[in-house]
């Protein structure tokens, strides 16, 4: 109703800005988040483990849209390092748009995205990695030699693997629910600012529509976390979990 268009031609046009919005974000916030993560278990109670708690504690509170604001007056207002808002340049013809336009600004939505989804991620993988040091097999592991990084990566990383993998792709929901904020805040051409659109003007074919999508959405994540499961946990493999 809005765009006199079909619903499914909207949300193809719009789910390619989108898709490529929240890959980037999901990649770069479960990488930085696991790592900070493991960086502040390893460490625990030093001056990083401080560090890396009191970011993820305030960027917990802190909104996406106004993380947003904050970016764009910094880089884009007082540095001018990068564009403002939109998909593309103003007043370009899309033939003349190169990729190199599109990735700058979707940089500052990007980056908006993973820094609030780096938060819980950490937190959750420092509580995890702390737990499994605490263990006794890892007191056994140090009683046989084992030391440094060989005994964080064969006990460590291989036991909070599968809580990681959760976390990581049951943020795909909350990934969605915050491009709907920070395409909003830059203008941005994805789902998030055609659902915030159809809502406020009462387009309700295109509201079902971007709520099945996102619905799709969220179920694709449970299933890629389901596969990679079985990849990651050969007891899965082979259907050993839960006997005896």
């Amino acid at each position: 109703m809005i765009y006199r268009e079909a619903v499914s031609k909207v949300i193809a046009e719009r789910f390619v800005h989108s898709a490529l919005l929240m890959a980037f974000a999901w990649v770069l916030s479960g990488v930085i988040g696991f790592a900070a993560g493991v960086a502040a278990a390893w460490r625990k109670d030093s001056w990083l483990d401080r560090l890396i708690k009191s970011y993820c504690y305030t960027l917990a509170s802190t909104p996406a849209f106004w993380i947003g604001l904050l970016l764009m007056m910094i880089f884009a207002v007082w540095l001018g390092w990068l564009p403002v808002g939109l998909g593309v340049p103003a007043g370009m013809l899309a033939g003349s748009v190169t990729a190199a336009d599109q990735f700058r600004h979707m940089i500052l939505p990007a980056v908006t995205l993973s820094v609030v989804g780096i938060a819980p991620i950490a937190l959750h993988t420092r509580q995890k990695l702390i737990e499994v040091l605490d263990s006794d097999y890892i007191l056994f592991a140090k009683a046989r030699g084992e030391r440094g990084m060989g005994l964080l990566l064969r006990h460590g990383l291989r036991n909070i693997a599968l809580p990681a993998i959760t976390l990581q792709f049951a943020s795909f929901g909350e990934l969605f629910g915050g491009a709907v904020l920070a395409e909003q805040v830059f203008s941005y051409p994805g789902l998030g600012q055609a659902t915030v659109e159809s809502g406020l003007r009462g387009d309700v074919p295109l509201l079902m529509g971007l709520v099945l999508c996102s619905t799709l959405f969220v179920f694709t994540g449970n299933v890629l976390a389901d596969f990679f499961y079985r990849m990651v946990d050969p007891r899965l493999r082979q259907g050993k979990v839960g006997r005896g």
